[in-house]
């Protein structure tokens, strides 16, 4: 477990913890460690969580499968980020998406319970801990509203200049790498896969951007939506 200290560190939930109170702290919040082949199911929709996660090794998509199999991306879960917050409450209900490896992971799992409940000798970090929780979950709600406006475009282009500009305002580079595939970026956006790419060829064509792959790069130009 140890290993993992420095992920944890980067997570917001554990700013202000000391290492040395960390350790007390994993056990005060009965923390487990799960390891997953890619393409295994995490969390699976319709299914109740009662445990915060946060991912130490590989990827993580949010996906949702409708009735007919057409799949979308809702998030991406890299090393060190939380997930399965949303569902801390008792009445949340159950999973409405799943959460799947994309590569071979490992997942720190803890126990709500345990994080929303004070120990009996109110430790100052236990405390801390919930009060970066309550921030992590408002950062959390802020990505969602950037999902929604790349969401609310009307058409693939205007979908495709939106995420792609967060992404390069968010890496502070006009160079960035995004981290989907042609077919995940069609479903994170809810866009037919070669529309999407006839879209960025286009793009490129006009001059907007250049890509290699999940390599971007945004070029200058007076377009305007």
């Amino acid at each position: 477990m140890k290993k993992y200290f420095p992920i944890l560190k980067k997570n917001q939930l554990f700013t202000g913890i000391h290492d040395d109170e960390l350790a007390s702290l994993l056990t005060c919040l009965h923390t487990r460690l799960g390891t997953y082949q890619k393409g295994s199911c995490i969390f699976k929709q319709g299914t109740h969580c009662t445990d915060l996660a946060i991912l130490a090794e590989g990827s993580l998509h949010i996906q949702n499968d409708d009735y007919w199999g057409n799949r979308s991306i809702l998030g991406q879960i890299a090393p060190g980020e939380m997930f399965g917050e949303s569902y801390l409450a008792p009445d949340s209900g159950p999973l409405q998406n799943d959460v799947v490896a994309v590569e071979d992971s490992a997942v720190l799992f803890f126990d709500a319970r345990q994080i929303l409940t004070t120990c009996s000798c109110t430790c100052r970090f236990h405390t801390l801990v919930i009060q970066n929780l309550f921030f992590a979950i408002s950062g959390k709600n802020r990505q969602l509203v950037q999902k929604l406006a790349h969401m609310s475009r009307r058409t693939t282009r205007e979908k495709l200049i939106s995420y792609l500009s967060e992404e390069a305002r968010r890496q502070n580079s006009d160079h960035f790498i995004i981290p989907f595939n042609r077919q995940q970026l069609a479903n994170f956006l809810s866009v037919d896969r070669s529309a999407l790419s006839k879209e960025l060829c286009k793009m490129r064509s006009e001059g907007l951007l250049e890509f290699d792959k999940n390599r971007f790069r945004l070029l200058t130009s007076s377009y305007r939506l």
